[in-house]
């Protein structure tokens, strides 16, 4: 048995929300309260703790997460950069130790941060301005500057964008002649001819050239990962990556080695598989579970191929790009729910939230009319919202699976490109007093999976630099400090059918639990911008430890 001792526990168990004493057995909670009543309850053999008034939360948990691509990306070029002349600098020095022939990859750019002057580009049809033509983007020909003999990939901050270089595009067997994809579009100049930026669906033109890693080596990488994980305060996981990221983490779980709680979630190109051998929503253990069909909706705000019902402003043929209907998305729900699947379905814009939404009202009667169970259908990101469409994720019982730290990255392009239409992006209070349970992530590496920090972005609607000001942007929207650690907790937990079991500190959960040095219910919101856990415990072992 452990005793923790002299802390500010804050349990989030309603019947006992403080204490400053937690006994632990094996790896999960026998009792929090203080500390004589709980050495009544130790059988003899325990190993005693005093943490000298530090404060213990429940672990957080990540509820949006690209594992694999995180863990790679973090041996990739960071390619978030002010300008891009500090990006290319960046890549020109991977270019420099690189072999002959080496891709170069790297992750994080955002065109809208750079201010490139917009060149006039033509539509696939040849009729004016294509996706995003009131932007300016990066080109071919800069990479071929500084890596003329290195095919390079760099995805964009959203992950919905590629900016690839002249060797790339040959590889891919890109050309003027080259086809837009179902869902995808090549960015083309003037005169017909790819520009070097991809988006959505024309990524895999040249992705599916490079080199895949071995699982072998995904599963290092997560394991290289975990600690870093840790040290943010994140016990557990939501994965969405495709079947690699499963292989690795199985890989991973029988060695002994999985040392976070994931929720693996299923690509609906595998959804006949998945129903085909059985699988069904909650099948695993406490330390790798599945989840549910993920189904992509629409594109994403920075390369503007969210869905949207009127067009981008400054942009007037640009609606963005929708990958399917309601009715095809029912299609696709129905066949997971007969197998016992959850969907889980990524939608920004508002025309993809709308037509997600009309779905699931659909898939809630099917559900009803064929005697299934009422699973825990998710909406991934919700990022804007038709008004006449607030109150319905709440009526349906669809899970906000939300990105606080996405609104204070993208509120300029939010401004920008949504202008009005904003004052219901990122909109989680509204979410809340509809009654929709919320589940927050990061949706890393597209940013960081630092909790606090959408602890604070959550809370404060505000950037690091203070920005927009003292009052945040769209204040109405701003949660509580408790508001906001519910839905890195028990959010999750929720959607994972695990509520029982993780988010408390409480008799008969998993010991899973962060110790802090501050208490960031005393402190300035800011310093929640430089908080780490000093020592994590996931299943009654310390996992990180610095006190």
């Amino acid at each position: 048995m452990k005793l923790l001792f002299n802390a500010r526990i804050y349990t989030q168990d309603p019947a006992r929300p403080l204490a400053s004493a937690i006994l632990i057995d094996r790896e999960r909670i026998l009792a929090a309260g203080e500390k004589d009543e709980l050495l009544r309850m130790s059988d003899g053999r325990l190993e005693q703790e005093d943490l000298r008034g530090r404060t213990i939360w429940p672990g957080l948990t990540d509820a949006h997460l690209h594992f694999k691509s995180y863990s790679l990306n973090l041996e990739k070029i960071d390619c978030e950069t002010n300008t891009l002349d500090e990006c290319l600098q960046r890549i020109s020095q991977r270019v420099g130790k690189a072999i002959p022939g080496e891709w170069i990859l790297g992750h994080g750019w955002n065109q809208n941060d750079w201010n490139i002057p917009p060149p006039h580009r033509r539509s696939p049809d040849g009729e004016g301005p294509g996706v995003g033509s009131g932007v300016g983007w990066p080109t071919a020909s800069d990479l071929d500057r500084i890596a003329p003999n290195h095919p390079v990939y760099l995805t964009a901050k959203s992950l919905h964008a590629a900016w690839v270089n002249s060797a790339a595009l040959r590889l891919g067997g890109v050309g003027a002649g080259t086809p837009d994809p179902q869902n995808g579009r090549l960015q083309r100049d003037a005169s017909g001819g790819p520009t070097g930026v991809l988006l959505e669906y024309a990524m895999n033109l040249v992705a599916d050239k490079i080199p895949a890693p071995h699982p072998d080596r995904i599963a290092e990488a997560m394991e290289k990962a975990q600690p870093v994980l840790w040290r943010m305060g994140l016990t557990g996981l939501h994965d969405f990556d495709r079947r690699d990221s499963f292989v690795a983490l199985q890989a991973l779980h029988a060695q002994g080695k999985l040392k976070l709680r994931v929720t693996k979630n299923i690509p609906v190109e595998s959804l006949e598989h998945a129903a085909e051998i059985g699988l069904r929503t909650g099948f695993g253990d406490d330390r790798l579970r599945i989840g549910s069909v993920k189904a992509f909706m629409d594109g994403a705000l920075g390369p503007q191929t969210a869905a949207m019902i009127q067009p981008y402003i400054g942009d007037p043929d640009n609606r963005g790009i929708l990958n399917m209907d309601a009715e095809q998305l029912f299609e696709h729900g129905r066949r997971a729910a007969d197998a016992g699947l959850g969907m889980t379905v990524h939608a920004i814009g508002d025309r993809a939230n709308h037509e997600v939404l009309n779905a699931y009202e659909q898939l809630r009667g099917y559900e009803k009319q064929q005697g299934l169970p009422h699973l825990r259908h998710r909406i991934e990101h919700v990022q804007v919202l038709h008004p006449d469409d607030t109150a319905r994720l709440a009526q349906l019982n669809v899970v906000a699976s939300m990105q606080p730290i996405h609104a204070t990255s993208d509120m300029l392009a939010a401004d920008r490109f949504w202008g009005e239409r904003s004052v219901l992006a990122y909109a989680w209070r509204t979410q809340l007093n509809h009654g929709a349970k919320l589940a927050f992530g990061s949706d890393a590496p597209v940013e960081s999976p630092n909790p606090f920090l959408g602890l604070h972005a959550a809370h404060t609607r505000r950037r690091a630099d203070g920005s927009p000001g003292p009052e945040g942007w769209y204040p109405e929207q701003k949660l509580t400090l408790a508001e906001a650690l519910e839905a890195y907790s028990l959010g999750p937990a929720y959607a994972a059918y695990a509520e029982n079991r993780l988010g408390r500190l409480a008799p008969g959960y998993l010991a899973d639990l962060i110790v802090l040095e501050q208490d960031p219910f005393a402190c300035d919101p800011d310093d929640l911008l430089k908080m780490e856990s000093a020592a994590t415990l996931i299943g009654g072992e310390w996992v990180l430890k610095s006190i």
